[in-house]
């Protein structure tokens, strides 16, 4: 298995000097960036039209490219020098953004061109993404990974929810191309850090003569598919992935709506969501050290289950404000903790693989999801999605169960849920 950087012993917490805190502060500005962006992308939308349809292709579009090209973006992440393919992608995403922005500088953004550029983005993310995951243990320690995955984490969620998004009316302030041109200066200050970076190579197998990338992909599913925790989280994750789809995609109308908290409330949810997202990953390490990784997974879904039956069933701003910062706290200890058993488990040489495996079923279940709030929502009532979510969360516990059984995972499973 893959334990980090040498697989010596080394402390728990990465150290910030060298390739850590570049690839931290790389990561931190191209989420600002992608958070301006995210923002100002569908404003720009609804001025180009009124068809919601074409609205929703925009979002669309940044879906689609995981279901075609995910697991292939895996296997090219495994074949190629991570640390390159990453800054080369960043670079060409920065130039892409720049052409937009100057589009959108001399009002010559359509639609059509939102929607390839969305496709376009989503596509080159798959093989970014994988990357960056089969990089971080080339970069910190095993022992570390649990710590340097949440301080990523919670430094892209601060720059996203707390640093970006208040900019975002000040940005567009300036100029209604402001936000993508920021977009792209990022994009390209990640990839100068990321080529900066001076890292040993992972171990990899030696790969037989001919062998095709879809025979590198088949071998990346059947590695996920053999390992028991792997194969549980996997399938856990996809199904809070549907769950997670039909609250984002219904959340608006639920609070609006439903509780009748209007905009005010709306921004006020989010931003509980965001706060606990934060305080998730400043603990999640220790809570795992407390009580275990696929304890902490387990234990962790049945409380979100909790808080949605919450948001679904008392109707009042308060108890959504209360049951979203729970809920988000324990998200991040989830993300946290499931990057770095994924990490921890994958075969060597096969991390980026086996990370596509994982993210493209878990990213495709998530448009279904939306489909799903939007029609339980419209039959049951603006309050349905958040109980469908609590559903198939409880169906995400069952599937971690083997994940704890597993002889090999250093836990048993609980005498009572």
């Amino acid at each position: 298995m893959t334990t980090g950087a040498a697989g010596e012993a080394a402390p728990a917490v990465p150290a910030w000097r060298g390739g850590y805190g570049r690839l931290w502060t790389a990561a931190v500005l191209s989420r600002f960036g992608d958070a301006l962006r995210g923002a100002a992308l569908p404003l720009l939308a609804v001025r180009l039209t009124d068809d919601p349809v074409l609205v929703s292709l925009v979002t669309a579009a940044g879906f689609l490219p995981w279901l075609l090209f995910g697991l292939l973006g895996g296997a090219v992440a495994d074949r190629v020098d991570q640390r390159r393919a990453m800054w080369s992608v960043d670079v060409l995403r920065g130039v892409l953004m720049g052409a937009f922005a100057v589009a959108v500088a001399l009002g010559l953004a359509t639609i059509a061109l939102l929607i390839a550029l969305a496709f376009a983005l989503a596509t080159l993310q798959t093989l970014f993404d994988n990357a960056a995951t089969a990089l971080l243990p080339s970069v910190v320690p095993g022992s570390a990974l649990s710590s340097a995955n949440a301080r990523l984490m919670t430094g892209q969620q601060i720059a996203g929810s707390f640093v970006a998004a208040p900019l975002v009316p000040a940005a567009l302030a300036l100029g209604a191309a402001v936000p993508y041109a920021t977009d792209a200066a990022t994009y390209l200050a990640a990839a100068a850090l990321i080529a900066s970076l001076r890292v040993t190579a992972p171990e990899r197998a030696p790969r037989s003569r001919g062998q095709t990338l879809r025979r590198d992909i088949a071998e990346g599913v059947r590695a996920l598919w053999r390992d028991r925790v792997l194969r549980s989280l996997c399938l856990a994750n996809a199904l809070s992935s549907v769950g997670m789809g039909a609250l984002i995609a219904t959340l608006v109308l639920h609070v609006t709506g439903w509780l009748d908290a209007g905009e005010a409330g709306y921004a006020a949810v989010l931003t509980a969501y965001g706060v606990g997202s934060v305080v998730g990953g400043l603990v999640a390490g220790w809570v795992t050290r407390r009580i275990g990784q696929a304890r902490a997974l387990f234990h962790g879904l049945v409380l979100q289950i909790g808080c949605l039956v919450v948001l679904g069933t008392v109707r009042g701003l308060p108890a959504a404000l209360a049951a979203l910062g729970v809920f988000g706290l324990l998200g991040m200890i989830w993300n946290v903790t499931e990057v770095t058993m994924l990490q921890q488990r994958s075969p060597a040489g096969m991390l980026g693989r086996v990370s596509a495996a994982g993210r493209t079923l878990s990213t495709g279940s998530a448009p279904l999801g939306a489909v799903l709030g939007g029609a339980a929502a419209g039959v049951w009532g603006l309050n349905a999605p958040a109980l469908l979510t609590a559903g198939l969360f409880a169906l995400g516990v069952l599937a971690l169960i083997p994940a704890l059984r597993a002889p090999d995972s250093g836990e048993t499973p609980p005498a009572a849920v």
